[in-house]
């Protein structure tokens, strides 16, 4: 599997290792679930660099021999991205209807600045479902938009027919960062390196623009 050798110990280890040690079957076998597991975790905690699990996950796909690698990966990451979406939705609902919230809406509230929370809200009242796709494109952008729904009183339905696209752009626009990272080299292991930075300075532009403004 291609992201058995993407993240964490065990994963660095095998991107490392021989096929002929680490037979792709198992590596398949281990990884997609552990793509799921650690997207899904970082929709829901988002302290994860999802971005770059992804992107390594693909590098590591195009240099294997068993087919689908690349599909199985976008099949994997952005089901996992839409379910902990819906997960982290669902409970920040929860917390809206109760009287002391909850500590998944307070922990949704602590990544949106009042700021950005603002220009979500704007955004999501012109041009709605749209912003939604966007929103998981931009570098932290994700939150804020979840909160501007939450705040509008979107139901989970509604939020999740536009958080499907969204989930599925995104998966698409990583992958492609680590299809075109892992051309470049021949081993698998400096393909990630390059994904893995590439997308970290992605990610770091936003913040690094709004310090400069």
């Amino acid at each position: 599997m291609p992201f058995a050798q993407a993240g964490g110990p065990l994963l660095a280890a095998s991107a490392v290792t021989p096929a002929s040690i680490v037979p792709e079957s198992t590596q398949q076998a281990v990884g997609y679930p552990t793509l799921f597991l650690l997207v899904l975790a970082g929709a829901l905690v988002p302290v994860i660099p999802t971005g770059a699990l992804v992107s390594s996950a693909a590098v590591v796909a195009i240099h294997q021999t068993a087919p689908f690698s690349l599909l199985m990966v976008f099949l994997t990451a952005s089901l996992a991205a839409f379910l902990g979406d819906a997960a982290l939705y669902w409970l920040g609902r929860r917390g809206m209807g109760s009287k002391n919230g909850s500590r998944w809406l307070e922990a949704i509230r602590s990544r949106a600045p009042e700021d950005r929370l603002a220009q979500a809200q704007e955004k999501l009242a012109a041009h709605g479902v749209a912003v939604l796709v966007l929103s998981r494109l931009v570098p932290a952008g994700r939150i804020p938009v979840m909160l501007a729904c939450l705040m509008a009183k979107w139901p989970l339905r509604r939020f999740s027919r536009g958080n499907l696209p969204a989930c599925l752009a995104w998966a698409v626009t990583y992958q492609l960062i680590g299809i075109l990272g892992g051309s470049l080299f021949d081993e698998p292991w400096e393909g990630v390196l390059a994904a893995v930075g590439l997308t970290l300075v992605i990610s770091a532009v936003p913040a690094v623009w709004r310090r400069v403004r």
